[in-house]
């Protein structure tokens, strides 16, 4: 009857808004939760450097090259797979980059030479890079700019907590069952793989691939689709590279990221030392080192929080503060003892400060070029990222090899940090 229309709308409307309201959800909870493993394939090389130099004989130098060339590769193909994200689409790349870095991840586990480990981790490098601009692009499809800070704290803060179990997953390995460090590349990314599979199982590329309506007045409509399907890829990489602010926050993340991984790989080293597993220290020095990812988890979760909450919006200042912060605490650590509770303490806030600003760094990207090229631009801002960090650990490797000191690492990482927080006063987005 014709007086039952508006009541069939009105109902056909409120189901729509609740069936797309649960895709969005599962498309945030599918792609974290694929994300969070990612780390345990790449971050787990600090674990294992001890045991490799035992071995065969590595300088930590050399070591250091092999980190690098892992980040370059990581970064070229950021390069390449962020706009292959736009344009293949996020869920297939991001499992097909779990799988294939799983297989690089065994490759290594069986080097036995300086240029076989290289190639190994290299392959993997780029294997890895195959995740986050992807999964970036895949949120950008489900989240409008209202939402953006949140999904992006979400995002990136649980990638903090895949480096958590980047560090557990080795301790375990390790320390508790007693295996060789080969193992830490066999069983710790197995985990990529549950990832993956949540991942194909639940969540979906887009609404319009639900048949959901994508333009919608309800608080919970999906955001309006761009016109980014007919865009080529050289009109994606000409409307990202022609913004000079990109240069601007790629050169801020480079630093801030320099000055993470300088953290992340060689802090094992600096307290898991030959002689760790006999320490008299009052804590276990591996269970020390988890306070690291723990803080990183935390301090990304809470900095693009602060930048909406504390600054209205000027994500500059929120990165600003915490690359202060961070400088500050890593001065701290080089004067603290191996085995104390201060130590857990300072490590963790080095951890929070550092990588804190990651999240607001990452939200700036669809905030500037919008959805159409949100992959694309993650991917270039990536590139620039991890080649600055590339740079830095072979140069740290060296200048341990020279002082015979590990704790140089932390007037470094105070430095990288005050030269990311100088360029970050540039963006004022």
């Amino acid at each position: 009857m014709p007086s039952d229309t508006p009541d069939v709308l009105q109902y056909s409307s409120v189901r729509s808004a609740t069936t797309f309201t649960q895709y969005r959800w599962r498309a945030l909870i599918g792609v974290t939760f694929c994300y969070l493993f990612y780390y345990t394939g790449r971050q787990t090389l600090g674990f294992a450097v001890v045991g490799i130099q035992h071995d065969y004989g590595l300088s930590k130098y050399e070591l250091g090259w092999i980190s690098a060339t892992m980040l370059w590769c990581y970064a070229g193909g950021q390069f390449i797979n962020g706009n292959l994200g736009d344009k293949l689409g996020g869920k297939t790349m991001m499992i097909a980059g779990a799988v294939l870095s799983l297989a690089a991840n065994w490759l290594f586990s069986f080097g036995h030479t300086f240029p076989f480990f290289l190639l190994a981790w290299g392959l993997n490098g780029y294997f890895q890079s195959m995740g986050f601009a992807p999964g970036s692009r895949l949120l950008s499809n489900w989240w409008d700019h209202k939402h953006r800070g949140f999904v992006y704290g979400v995002y990136v803060g649980f990638s903090g907590f895949s480096s958590t179990l980047a560090y557990i997953f080795p301790v375990l390995i390790v320390g508790t069952m007693q295996l060789g460090w080969v193992w830490i590349f066999r069983l710790a990314p197995l985990s990529m793989l549950i990832g993956a599979m949540v991942l194909l199982l639940f969540v979906s590329e887009r609404p319009r691939a639900r048949d959901l309506a994508v333009a919608d007045h309800s608080t919970e409509a999906a955001p309006p689709e761009e016109p980014a399907d007919d865009m080529t890829s050289a009109q994606r990489y000409a409307l990202v590279m022609k913004n000079w602010r990109l240069y601007i926050t790629g050169l801020a993340i480079g630093f801030q990221n320099a000055a993470r991984y300088a953290l992340v790989v060689w802090v094992p080293v600096h307290f898991l030392g030959i002689d760790w597993k006999t320490s008299s220290t009052l804590i276990d020095p591996k269970w020390i080192t988890v306070a690291l990812p723990v803080g990183m988890a935390l301090g990304s979760l809470s900095n693009s929080w602060i930048s909406d909450a504390l600054f209205q919006g000027r994500r500059y200042l929120a990165i600003v503060s915490y690359m202060i912060l961070a400088c500050m605490t890593a001065i701290f650590m080089m004067f603290i003892p191996h085995g104390s509770m201060v130590a857990i303490a300072f490590l963790f806030l080095c951890g929070f400060f550092v990588f804190g600003p990651a999240s607001s760094f990452w939200a700036l990207c669809p905030d500037l070029f919008g959805r159409r090229a949100a992959g694309t631009a993650t991917g270039v801002l990536n590139t620039m990222s991890y080649m600055f960090a590339g740079v830095g650990e072979p140069v740290i490797g060296r200048i341990i090899d020279v002082t015979g000191h590990t704790s140089i690492i932390f007037p470094i990482v105070a430095g990288l940090c005050a030269a990311s927080a100088v360029l970050s006063m540039l963006i004022k987005r």
